[in-house]
């Protein structure tokens, strides 16, 4: 379902080195004895998630789907980067299905959530609110904003029949809410944090909204989960591709460059930025990951690339074959000079600016280039990919010694902003 393409790394690994190592952490992992292994619920998910919970969230996907015009998703990081992620991936940026999904809980600009509040006012919308607590700033605000202009459209009583929390199974500020108010509710478990959550009600409820087959997804996580459950590096892609991240991290290539040649992934990149920078970036350690678009982007950071500061790599995630094509066609006058491609797929094109590309990078350049190569998208290849880069980002953070699964940094903002807040307490 997957290729790993090394081929283009430009130098070569001594994997024996790594052997051990890897195969000591694959068991702190599977034994659950690391730091932070009381966030690993997601390792066997595909397999021990709620059966009856999934065909609840699916019957209510279709409720949504039967009676609003838009799905409004609340929340923040993990909280919605998986499910945008995957909708665009599928769906595409321009899809016709409905209802729309929208994001909001994400900002505390003024602006977008002005315009957002003013978009849906005359819509008929429901509500995904997602949070483990509650109490998270940005998501706690839009929701507040949401609450009230729903409730005022409709009243009380419709409004709770349009809003579903995705929140804890038993504590909390959302959870208690939702009690009192008899909101539909989808569990996220206690053992996985958000960014790991992809395949819980996080983000699967608003994927079986935009009409993604989510047990297909759920299929592709679960062949995913059984292959990588092995411990012998060379044998196993997301083992493979940890080393080959520590191993540039290690030699004076601090940034991966993750590469996508559809618009359609580009959440895809946010959503790899947000797992891997938020697993790994601790005790002044850790890859910064940015990502790309090409051949959009090739057009502002590719002179960067290719003759800018040797600090990245890259990370190509490539489908072979597209959802649709389009045939370029023949203009009599041929001002443009194009006319040399007519009657020829605009995936031809897409295809050689990518070879084209990855030639100039690695040969002329001297970036390293891995390619994580995909026949094609659907949703249990989605599901494979998913899963494939939590058990990389895993054995990853374990490789530099930090703990994968916390993220201390981040209370730090929160702590200073609260304060100037003037929040009790701060």
């Amino acid at each position: 379902m997957l290729k790993l393409n090394l081929e283009h790394l430009t130098t070569k690994i001594d994997w024996t080195s790594y052997s051990e190592k890897v195969s000591k952490v694959h068991e702190m992992i599977e034994k659950r004895n690391g730091p932070g292994n009381d966030f690993l619920g997601w390792l066997k998910y595909p397999n021990t998630y709620d059966k009856v919970e999934l065909e609840k969230i699916i019957e209510c996907a279709k409720y949504v789907r039967e009676n609003y015009d838009v799905l409004v998703v609340c929340g923040i990081g993990g909280s919605y980067l998986g499910a945008r992620a995957g909708i665009e991936a599928l769906n595409g940026l321009h899809s016709l299905k409905k209802p729309e999904i929208i994001f909001l809980g994400q900002t505390f600009s003024s602006d977008y959530i002005y315009e957002t509040l003013e978009y849906i006012k005359d819509k008929k919308f429901a509500i995904n609110v997602i949070s483990k607590s509650g109490t998270t700033t940005e998501t706690a605000i839009s929701f507040r904003l949401l609450k009230e202009l729903l409730e005022k459209k409709v009243g009380k009583e419709a409004a709770r029949k349009a809003i579903f929390a995705t929140t804890d199974k038993e504590k909390g500020a959302l959870r208690d809410l939702s009690t009192k108010e008899g909101y539909q509710t989808f569990v996220l478990p206690g053992d996985i944090g958000g960014r790991y959550s992809v395949f819980t009600a996080v983000g699967l409820f608003p994927m079986a909204v935009a009409g993604i087959d989510v047990k297909a997804l759920m299929s592709g996580a679960k062949e995913a989960m059984d292959e990588f459950n092995n411990s012998k590096l060379l044998e196993n892609k997301a083992y493979t591709y940890a080393v080959v991240r520590d191993y540039f991290y290690r030699h004076n290539k601090p940034v991966e460059m993750f590469v996508t040649y559809e618009p359609r992934l580009v959440q895809l990149g946010e959503w790899c930025k947000q797992l891997f920078g938020e697993s790994e970036g601790k005790e002044h350690k850790g890859l910064l990951p940015d990502s790309a678009t090409f051949s959009t982007d090739l057009h502002s950071l590719g002179q960067f690339i290719q003759d800018g500061s040797p600090i990245l790599f890259e990370t190509i995630i490539y489908v072979n074959k597209p959802n649709h094509d389009v045939i370029i066609p023949e203009d009599k006058d041929n001002l443009d000079g194009l006319n040399y491609l007519k009657d020829k797929p605009l995936s031809f094109v897409n295809e050689k600016a990518f070879m084209g590309t990855l030639e100039a990078h690695e040969v002329t350049g001297k970036v390293p280039n891995m390619i994580i190569e995909l026949d094609k998208l659907d949703a249990k290849a989605l599901g494979y990919l998913f899963y494939f880069f939590m058990k990389t980002c895993a054995m990853s953070a374990y490789l530099l010694d930090v703990n994968p699964f916390n993220q201390p940094g981040v209370e730090v903002y929160k702590k200073n902003m609260f304060h100037l807040l003037g929040k009790k307490g701060y």
